[in-house]
């Protein structure tokens, strides 16, 4: 077919969408899992605990796709008094908006002994990764990796002759279930910072790789019949071009990479392609990924340590660490220098320079020049009748028990808060102290948007209860990207709109707010159905820093029963 022959530009430009879409479609596939959930026993950090597992596995199994594939997970829910679901994170589930795997928002939650199918197509490559969104599950280990290959005859815009993939997270020795009770009691019980560090499910407690370089007297690791936790050491070749795709699945904790010797070249940000750029480290947040670029081209006789360290929080855990192994060195010869020093937690300057580094890659999509709806959210730390919550102009996010997917689709009104969420706070707030008034309301209201219409997001953080806090929140948002359009210090105000980028903003899924500051996201609401945009903290998300945003559900096509027996709708299904 020759599309010039179509002829106006504009048709042209259709034909070509049309051909490259057939083009994918014709060598797609369907790829099926089936998948058991259940609690297990395993030694993450080389310390035994129960971890929620997949088929046995923990983390869970890497699904690889290509670009146009349909994914098809058969998920039993074996852990006989609590139900569950999986989040594909990134995933935009065009069509498919009940396969979100959101508890309450998309679907009700899998009950023990059940199945439900998951089918959706993965309509774009990335690093990606998937992880329970019900409860606090992701911080009991369900979560795995999910990588998307371009199609076949597609190519990256970039060279790399192998790849390794890295699943970050952190690990408690308390229980979820533990953590849960104490973040819903009065008086507060915070669940404290992460015992242990994983890279792909593996970390090293009370123990260290690089011991005799510690101030404290950490012992050496040792792994004779603990070889689970061991760390898994990335083997390469000289002279060749590493792709490292990497993932933050963390409940609470930011991120900092580095390995010693070695720049990165970052290429990749949420599924989509970035103007490249070199960095010594990088920062990388809960709900997060990214592909960097390696070259080995250090000597070839050395191993080097890759260290990961916390960021955004006084760090009251040690360093991950495994190494970069050269094919001519052993694996078991370790490094005689220091493994790479974290940045200091609080440096937030460093952070900024790197996120602010962030492009998209010539050629990628541009976002309207204006916008039809702003909606600013204030992020603030607040009392309910004593209990510690966290709120979004002033209102803490409670989810129904049935679905909003079928509750609206269905016209169920009595099924969450008819009252819409406010889209701005009092401009009199004080966002650089605690509030005077410290109390907060809670609500399941919507923020109902008109389909097809562009929306800025202002995220807005402020001071905690604690006086001269605020923290790092990183926000993920469900069925969309959105172009991080700027980022700025203290409250947004009229005119700060003139610094946006218009020209080559990032799309993302996650972006940040740093302490007393904003940050700008800009979406089209183009894709019917309800969907979650909350912070990816965990313990934050159970306290209720989230809302919700729906479009166009009465447009959504037929939802499969099963996502919808229960609540108002269990009956509504026919």
């Amino acid at each position: 077919m020759d599309c010039k022959s179509w002829g106006s530009r504009d048709i042209v430009f259709l034909c070509i969408i049309v051909l490259s879409l057939i083009h994918v479609s014709l060598g797609a596939k369907v790829r099926h899992f089936k998948w058991e959930v259940e609690y297990m026993y395993g030694a993450p950090d080389c310390q035994e605990h129960v971890v929620m597992g997949i088929n046995g596995q923990f983390p869970g199994p890497t699904i690889r796709a290509k670009t146009g594939d349909t994914i098809v997970v058969d998920l039993t829910n074996k852990l006989h008094t609590e139900g569950v679901v999986i989040h594909w994170h990134g995933i935009r589930q065009l069509g498919t908006p009940w396969a979100d795997g959101t508890a309450s928002i998309s679907q009700c939650a899998i009950n023990p002994g059940e199945t439900f199918e998951y089918r959706f197509k993965v309509d774009r490559p990335g690093t990606y990764f998937y992880h329970g969104h019900y409860g606090m599950q992701r911080s009991a280990g369900l979560y795995g990796s999910l990588i998307v290959d371009m199609a076949d005859g597609e190519k990256e815009p970039f060279h790399y002759d192998a790849e390794f993939n890295l699943l970050l997270s952190d690990w408690w020795h308390k229980s979820v279930h533990e953590q849960e009770v104490g973040l819903s009691s009065n008086p507060f019980r915070w669940i404290g910072e992460p015992q242990s560090l994983l890279i792909n499910g593996r970390g090293q407690y009370n123990c260290s790789l690089a011991s005799k370089f510690s101030n404290s007297s950490i012992s050496q690791c040792k792994f004779e019949g603990n070889e689970k936790c061991a760390p898994q050491v990335l083997k390469v070749r000289p002279n060749k071009t590493y792709r490292l795709r990497i993932a933050s699945t963390t409940a609470l904790a930011s991120l900092n990479l580095a390995i010693e010797g070695h720049k990165m070249v970052v290429v990749e940000a949420d599924g989509n392609h970035v103007q490249p750029f070199a960095v010594n480290d990088l920062d990388i947040y809960s709900g997060e990924s990214y592909s960097v670029l390696l070259r080995t081209d250090q000597n070839p006789y050395k191993n080097y340590w890759v260290s990961i360290g916390v960021r955004g929080r006084d760090p009251k855990t040690n360093q991950a660490l495994t190494l970069l192994s050269y094919s001519a060195t052993p694996a078991s010869k370790l490094p005689t220098t220091q493994p790479p020093v974290t940045p200091r937690w609080d440096d937030y300057n460093h952070s900024k320079a790197f996120t602010k580094s962030i492009y998209a890659l010539m050629g990628s999509p541009q976002p309207p020049k204006t916008y039809d709806r702003r909606i600013i959210l204030l992020n603030t730390q607040n009392r309910l009748n004593g209990f510690v919550k966290w709120a979004i102009n002033n209102v803490s996010l409670v989810l129904p028990s049935t679905p909003y997917l079928g509750s609206i689709k269905f016209g169920l009104n009595n099924a969450f808060d008819q009252k819409t969420p406010p889209d701005n706070y009092d401009s009199s707030y004080d966002i650089m102290k605690p509030a005077p008034n410290q109390n907060t309301t809670q609500g399941s209201g919507v923020y109902t948007i008109t389909l097809n219409t562009t929306v800025d997001v202002i995220l807005q953080n402020a001071n905690a209860l604690a006086k001269d806090v605020s923290e790092i929140h990183p926000w993920h948002l469900h069925g969309h990207d959105f172009w991080v359009l700027g980022y700025g210090e203290g409250k947004f105000k009229n005119g700060d709109e003139k610094t946006f980028n218009l020209k080559n903003p990032p799309l993302r899924n996650t972006a940040v707010i740093f302490p007393f500051g904003w940050t700008a996201l800009r979406f089209v609401a183009d894709n019917p159905g309800v969907w979650a945009f909350h912070c990816h903290i965990e313990p934050h998300l159970h306290m209720g820093m989230g809302v919700i945003f729906a479009q166009g559900a009465h447009r959504v096509g037929q939802i499969p029963k099963e996502a919808l027996a229960c609540g108002l709708t269990g009956n509504k299904q026919n």
